[in-house]
Parts: C-alpha cells; sequence; structure tokens
C-alpha cells in the first residue's frame, strides 16, 4: 500500500503539467521587454506565448507536443520590416546606381506597367515570403499594387502583415482612375479587416504624387474605416524640391500636418530630411517613421536623424525598402547592422547607438511603429507566439562575448534557423514548410525572361 501510494505521489507532477503545443527550450532568450535570460525556454499554446523563463523553472510545468532544443541558439522575436515593396523582388537588379526619380521615372515605373498583374504580384510575393521567412521577418508593411492578392500570398505563407494598397494621380497597374482606386480602397478594407494576420492599410504613394484632394480623401477615408496610412516622406531631397515649388515652400513633413494628415495611424518611410521643427511635429502626433538604411545608401538619399528622433520621442523602425535597385534585399539583419554604423559614421561617434537598441529596432520598435504592440515585438505571455531561432555555433558568429553584438554585427540572414508564426512553424532547421521554393524559384526565372523581353519593346 505504501509502494502504491509512493508511485501516485511521484506521478503527480508529470500529472499536473499544463497542456502546450510547443516548448522551445535551452536558448539564450532575448524577450527585448527586459534582461536576457540564459537557458531560457518559450512556451507557446493556440499561437500565443504563455510562460517565458529559465528552462529550470519552465520545462518541468508544461507538457508540449512538440519540443525544439535551442542549446547554443538565441531566441527572439521576429523581425518586423516597416516598409517594402515585396513584389518588386522580380525586378531585383533591373536598374541599379542610379538615383530615385531616375530609377523610378525611366526604369520601374515602365516596368511596372508593363508587367504588374495579379500573377506577377503572386509569384513576387512568394518569392519575398520565401526570402523573407528564411531571414527571421514575421511581419512586414508593404506597399504595391493588387494587394488584396498580396494579402492572401501573405496569409498563405503564414507572415503577418500591414499591406497597403498604392494608390497615386496617375494610372496605376490595377487602378486606371482615382475613382477606381477608392472603390478598391473601401472593398479591400472590408474584405481584409479584423483577419488574424492581415491588416489593411492605405498608401498614398507620396506627397509629390498625390495631389492634395487626393491625400485629404484618403486621410477621411482611413478615419472612417479604422485603417493604417502607410506614405513616402522626406525621403529624397528633389522630393523636397517637388514639394516646395507646389506648396509654396513647405516641407514635405509640414505640408502634410498643414492638411491634417499626420496622426498616430500613419507610417512615414524614411524621414530622411525631417526638420528638427518636423521632429518633434512628428513626435507629438506620433507618427512613426520606417528607416530604411541600405536604400538611402543605395540611392544616395542621405542618412536619416535617428537618433535625434528617438530622443524626440518618435517611434522608430526599420524596413528594407523594396528588393529592386533602392536594396535588392530583405534580409532585416543586414538592415540593422547598416542602421548602426551609418549613425556612428556620420555622427562620428561609436557609441551613437548600440547592437541591443537596433535590435530593437527591428523587434518592438517596429511593431510599435505599426501599431501592433500589443500583438508582437517582445517574447512577453500574452503575446502573439512570433518567434526566431537564430544559431550562434556558426563559425562567422563564434566565439560569442555579447549576444546583441554577435546577432547584429556577425551573424545574418542565414544564420536563422527557424521561424514561427502565431505558434505555426514556417521554418524548421532551414526547410521552410509553407512554400514550394523550387516552384517559386523556377518561375522567378520565367520573369526574368518576360521583363527583359518587355523592356526592349
Amino acid at each position: 500500500m505504501k509502494r502504491l501510494a509512493l508511485a501516485l505521489f511521484l506521478t503527480l507532477p508529470a500529472l499536473a503539467a499544463e497542456r502546450a503545443d510547443l516548448l522551445i527550450t535551452g536558448g539564450t532568450v532575448l524577450t527585448m521587454a527586459g534582461p536576457n535570460i540564459e537557458k531560457g525556454s518559450v512556451v507557446i499554446r493556440d499561437g500565443e506565448i504563455i510562460a517565458v523563463g529559465p528552462s529550470s523553472e519552465i520545462d518541468r510545468e508544461y507538457a508540449a507536443k512538440q519540443t525544439i532544443r535551442a542549446g547554443g541558439m538565441a531566441v527572439t522575436p521576429g523581425f518586423v520590416n516597416a516598409h517594402t515593396h515585396v513584389p518588386m523582388v522580380l525586378f531585383r537588379g533591373i536598374a541599379d546606381d542610379l538615383d530615385l526619380m531616375e530609377w523610378l521615372q525611366n526604369f520601374i515605373f515602365p516596368a511596372e506597367a508593363k508587367n504588374v498583374d495579379r500573377e506577377f504580384v503572386k509569384w513576387g510575393t512568394r518569392l519575398a515570403a520565401a526570402e523573407m521567412i528564411r531571414s527571421g521577418t514575421t511581419t512586414f508593411a508593404d506597399m504595391y499594387y493588387f494587394e488584396s492578392d498580396i494579402a492572401r500570398e501573405t496569409k498563405a505563407a503564414g507572415l503577418r502583415g500591414v499591406l497597403g494598397e498604392t494608390v497615386l494621380d496617375f494610372p496605376a497597374p490595377d487602378n486606371k482612375t482615382w475613382d477606381a482606386a477608392m472603390v478598391y480602397l473601401r472593398e479591400y478594407a472590408a474584405k481584409w479587416k479584423g483577419d488574424a494576420l492581415i491588416t489593411p492599410a492605405f498608401a498614398p504613394h507620396a506627397p509629390f504624387t498625390v495631389s492634395t484632394d487626393h491625400l485629404k480623401q484618403v486621410r477621411a477615408l482611413a478615419t472612417e474605416l479604422g485603417v493604417p496610412i502607410l506614405i513616402h516622406v522626406s525621403e529624397t531631397r528633389d522630393e523636397l524640391r517637388q514639394v516646395a515649388e507646389k506648396q509654396e515652400g513647405a516641407t514635405p513633413g509640414a505640408y502634410l500636418d498643414s492638411i491634417g494628415f499626420l496622426g498616430d495611424d500613419v507610417v512615414a518611410a524614411h524621414g530622411v530630411w525631417l526638420t528638427p521643427d518636423e521632429i518633434k511635429t512628428f513626435a507629438a502626433r506620433k507618427t512613426g517613421v520606417a528607416h530604411c538604411p541600405e536604400s538611402n545608401q543605395m540611392l544616395a538619399s542621405g542618412v536619416a536623424p535617428i537618433v535625434e528622433m528617438i530622443k524626440a520621442g518618435m517611434e522608430v523602425g526599420l524596413g528594407t525598402d523594396g528588393p529592386a535597385g533602392s536594396n535588392n534585399n530583405l534580409d532585416m539583419l543586414e538592415e540593422m547592422a547598416s542602421a548602426a554604423r551609418l549613425q556612428k559614421v556620420t555622427r562620428n561617434d561609436p557609441k551613437a547607438i548600440t547592437a541591443r537598441e537596433v535590435l530593437r529596432l527591428g523587434t518592438i520598435g517596429g511593431a510599435q511603429v505599426l501599431g501592433l504592440a500589443d500583438r508582437i515585438g517582445t517574447l512577453e505571455r500574452g503575446k502573439r507566439a512570433d518567434v526566431l531561432i537564430i544559431d550562434l555555433q556558426q563559425a562567422k558568429v563564434q566565439p560569442v562575448y555579447s549576444v546583441e553584438s554577435a546577432i547584429v554585427y556577425a551573424a545574418s540572414g542565414n544564420s536563422v534557423v527557424t521561424t514561427i508564426v502565431d505558434g505555426r512553424i514556417l521554418m524548421r532547421r532551414g526547410k521552410l514548410t509553407t512554400i514550394d521554393e523550387a516552384e517559386v524559384m523556377s518561375k522567378a526565372k520565367e520573369y526574368r525572361e518576360k521583363i527583359l523581353a518587355s523592356l526592349k519593346k
């Protein structure tokens, strides 16, 4: 009888263990909400993080259907790409080494007019999704055309997206008139609002490509329907010149504020040439900026003063921009390293910004800019389970003295070995689970031939 009682007692901890879907154990957990946890664990159930803490305390409390042992790895929140144009991967390398206006007007706009349709954005989004999953992006903000199709492909790939339908004053590949674009925006918002992974957004291209009346119309519609706005602002000196000529000498940020456009639901891409007064205004309006350091280098646009922005209380995230001519990849780890080095060299101060700070910009910073900080960006109980496992055992990373420095300055996108979004494993040990990568690569090569032929006509 005593032996039976002892046996029952010994099995009680196992019987009392709480159910979970996934346990990630033994890694260095960077919660981005507090101190790192050496030999830590993250527990996931129904797409939600239900526990984070030392493995010695956490593991015995949960019985998980699946366990990932992350010894020698870093466990981080998923990266948030706060500005890009994902289908443009199919134009990757088509026109490099040009300034922005020449690149747009002489190459990109004509190539888009001849090639962009629903099939183009479908295959471009699949290719971009494969690249993003492989390099650790779990959430991205997009500005392009046929955005409802991009939303469908994004959801199928398992990624999270704030996806902006781009509108301009001239005919776009999907909507040839402004009135048609406005109808599309309403239908698009109605279709996707409330989706678990997709946030529909409106994306007037820029202050120099959309008139004042049309910007006000988009602003009013976004307010009515409760959707965010994505827009390019103060990217180049040429943009400043164009806006000043049309708006009685006003700078882009001041002009947008004067027409009541700015707000906490607006994401301004670039912000390279925001003035000190505009920075104060953006901070007061809670308008976030997506800093795109590699794009700004590639197009020689300048260097955004993100240190001043952060000090002023602005919300700042990181973006790759489009992967064609203005960057050519969607690697957020590369973007973080560039962001840090640019601030150091332009300010002549190696302490201008730290690896931990730029890692924050690429995770919770981007989540704040996109209005998703209550759901993603940190590894905390109650957040959605967007999680990365990064290999710190690679030769290019070893030895590791500081995990943040190892990730930002030594690792790269291919150091990511596991990508999880909303609790779903999209890549495990380097193998994609939601995308047929071979099929996508084959299609990309077909599009190369088609696009080259179209440019000769």
